[in-house]
């Protein structure tokens, strides 16, 4: 693995890694209780309602999608995440203050949600692009690996933890202990050596700024086939608090440990293809379009699980995908994008990522409700196939694809002499 933890030699981004990890573990313990709170407490077994706590989170991304690429490019990112932090904390905060004391409804979970997601899509495009401060051009695509290993080792720790705490104190206390994590990331950022920072040219604030980054995408086929299969897998296949919970409750009738453990599970498959992500002196767009075709098939075999464990397998391979498909689009984007553009870009993938789900979480808890969970499932392994067969017509069209068989094996190659098996 040499090589893979070369981003921790800078000061800056040990320090930020050390006050994000433990944030994250808090933020991921909240989503398994928020997700938990809603599907059991406030509402008989209704995926539909996690759908539209869902879409009210991630929503924001899309609706203020001109104003948070804008803000991430043209303001300093270290104090707007100092903002967005502590407001993100705060939120936090009520909510477990609520739970705690018997009031909460599901209208406040709904309104909390919308909230959370406003400060998130602030707080995401200049936390992305924050790394490049850290640690320069040259390591970039390590730092984003490293910061997804970290997201998804907190993935494996939180809902665990989470699941233990929902049993013992109930879900308001996830909340409140959360609140308190955000603590740690707010001292990192005031801890950080300003003078060793690597600063990036900054974008002019000029008429039409808003909108330049759409067409600085549109003129580029190789982020618009990277952003249309974002677009399919966040849609339609990154529900996963739906599709966990709902496999968890309704076909295996687990109980709130066993649902934070199935999520932790998945996080060990996410992990590990940060990891490898890290490893790679660049990103390869060709492991990216294979990476679908693979979540479309772990998918399927979560769809057609016929026991817990066999479940709980086909999310390890789900997760493999899903991190290499969201690492390697992350750090293609940030790579192949001019540095004044890079928070405008940045913000329009996240948009896709997470705003795609106000409008595939609805229809999934739907057909989550109304068909059962492997079907909705099933619409996800349909997403990740629709996602490769978009990257295949790419690569086609322009890197010269080419399939072979080398040594029994079939093999993949494109123009830059990329190979995917």
């Amino acid at each position: 693995m040499k090589g893979t933890f070369r981003s921790l030699n800078s000061f800056n981004y040990r320090v930020w890694a050390g006050g994000a990890i433990v944030s994250n573990i808090g933020t991921w313990m909240q989503r398994t209780a928020q997700d938990w709170l809603v599907l059991t407490q406030l509402t008989h077994h209704n995926a539909t309602a996690v759908g539209v706590v869902m879409a009210l989170q991630f929503g924001p991304h899309l609706l203020l999608l001109p104003f948070t690429g804008f803000a991430a490019d043209h303001l300093d990112r270290r104090k707007l995440l100092i903002g967005t932090q502590a407001a993100l904390g705060t939120l936090a905060l009520g909510l477990g203050i609520l739970t705690v004391a018997g009031w909460v409804q599901l209208w406040h979970v709904y309104a909390f949600a919308f909230l959370l997601g406003s400060v998130s899509a602030f707080d995401a495009p200049a936390r992305q692009t924050f790394v490049a401060d850290l640690v320069g051009e040259t390591d970039l695509s390590n730092a984003v690996a490293l910061n997804s290993t970290s997201f998804n080792a907190a993935r494996m720790i939180g809902p665990a933890i989470a699941g233990v705490l929902i049993a013992s104190v109930g879900t308001g206390w996830v909340f409140l202990i959360n609140s308190a994590s955000f603590v740690a990331v707010l001292c990192s950022l005031g801890f950080l050596r300003v003078g060793e920072f690597h600063p990036s040219k900054r974008a002019v604030r000029a008429r039409g700024s808003l909108a330049e980054g759409f067409r600085y995408v549109w003129k580029r086929p190789d982020l618009k086939a990277v952003l249309l299969m974002l677009f399919l897998i966040g849609t339609f296949g990154l529900n996963f608090p739906i599709f966990i919970s709902t496999m968890s409750v309704t076909v295996f009738h687990a109980g709130a440990s066993q649902y934070g453990l199935l999520t932790s599970i998945m996080a060990i498959g996410t992990i590990a293809g940060a990891l490898l992500a890290a490893r790679r002196a660049k990103p390869r767009i060709g492991v990216l379009f294979a990476s679908t075709a693979v979540f479309g098939g772990g998918c399927a075999l979560a769809a057609i699980a016929p026991s817990y464990g066999f479940f709980g397998l086909a999310l390890v391979v789900i997760g493999v995908s899903a991190q290499t498909i969201t690492t390697t689009t992350n750090s293609t984007m940030q790579l192949s994008t001019e540095p004044a553009m890079r928070g405008r870009v940045m913000a329009i993938f996240l948009a896709i990522a997470l705003g795609g789900t106000p409008l595939g979480a609805p229809v999934v808890g739907w057909v989550a409700d109304t068909f059962g969970p492997r079907w909705a499932l099933g619409v996800a392994a349909a997403a990740g196939f629709a996602a490769a067969i978009v990257g295949i017509r790419y690569l086609a069209k322009y890197r010269q694809l080419r399939v072979f068989i080398d040594a029994g094996r079939v093999r993949f190659s494109i123009d830059e002499g990329d190979a995917v098996v």
